[in-house]
């Protein structure tokens, strides 16, 4: 079990737990405003996110997901940007932006799960992610034409990466709204659950995640991310570069040891 003396942080929009070792869950927690993302929490998911990079014994799997069971996060809070000025509108915007890059450049594997409505900017921080898992009842839409804006977090570029141009396209400039078994069709979500076992079934993913060499499963992560950005052949030399740095590894040394002995491997990240 985790260490129970191991502080967690705090956030006014976050709550944080893990529920296993080396597992930490952010859970969005506005659930009487449909967990709308507005400054505070575009703030507490970077804080969250960067602080990962810097810490001593950082988690080894991060499941992103929301609190309550009908949202996941239904876009930005409206409400807030009621009045705001051309110029407080940008400066709002460019937490976010800091957000998505903060949550795309996490060294460690973030799982969204999608346990209700993923909207504008949900939508977008659940394709920010490295995969989603999601209960049968969650919907999903970028609905920002509908406002006079467009998706300005990422959408244009993840959920083209995840389904493709011409679906994106259709998505993007309707705004309609679509069932997670069609994300999963697609190829936006991995995995659809029922809304009682999603949060247990995202858990077990992580938890087996987390059993692997930790600096293997970062470098494996940089090299799918950075390598789809370049050529082949580019690709091909910077995952080979990222494969030489773990050969002197204890981790790489351990994994070898543990399987001639016929027992679970001990990695430490190190």
């Amino acid at each position: 079990m985790p260490d129970p003396e191991t502080p967690m942080p705090t956030y006014e929009t976050l709550t944080v737990s893990t529920p296993v070792d080396h597992v930490r869950i952010l859970e969005t927690n506005r659930p009487e405003l449909a967990n709308a993302l507005n400054t505070q929490m575009g703030w507490d998911l970077v804080h969250a996110f960067e602080a990962v990079a810097h810490e001593e014994s950082p988690p080894r799997c991060i499941i992103l997901t929301g609190a309550g069971d009908k949202a996941f996060c239904a876009g930005g809070d409206i409400k807030e940007r009621k009045g705001m000025t051309d110029g407080e509108w940008k400066l709002q915007h460019a937490v976010f932006e800091r957000m998505v890059r903060a949550i795309l450049d996490c060294p460690v594997p973030v799982i969204a799960a999608v346990n209700g409505a993923a909207y504008g900017g949900g939508c977008e921080i659940s394709a920010c992610c490295d995969f989603i898992l999601a209960s049968d009842t969650a919907r999903f839409a970028l609905t920002e034409v509908t406002l006079g804006i467009m998706p300005g977090g990422g959408g244009t570029q993840t959920l083209t990466r995840a389904v493709g141009e011409r679906r994106a396209k259709e998505l993007i400039f309707s705004g309609a709204p679509f069932t997670a078994a069609e994300a999963e069709r697609w190829g936006l979500v991995n995995r659809v659950f029922s809304p009682e076992t999603l949060r247990d079934e995202t858990i077990a993913v992580a938890q087996r995640i987390a059993r692997n060499a930790p600096l293997a499963v970062r470098r494996a992560k940089s090299s799918i991310h950075r390598g789809g950005q370049m050529s082949l052949r580019d690709g091909l030399a910077f995952e080979i570069e990222a494969y030489n740095r773990l050969v002197p590894t204890d981790d790489r040394r351990e994994g070898n040891l543990a399987f001639n002995e016929k027992r679970q491997p001990q990695f430490q990240g190190k």
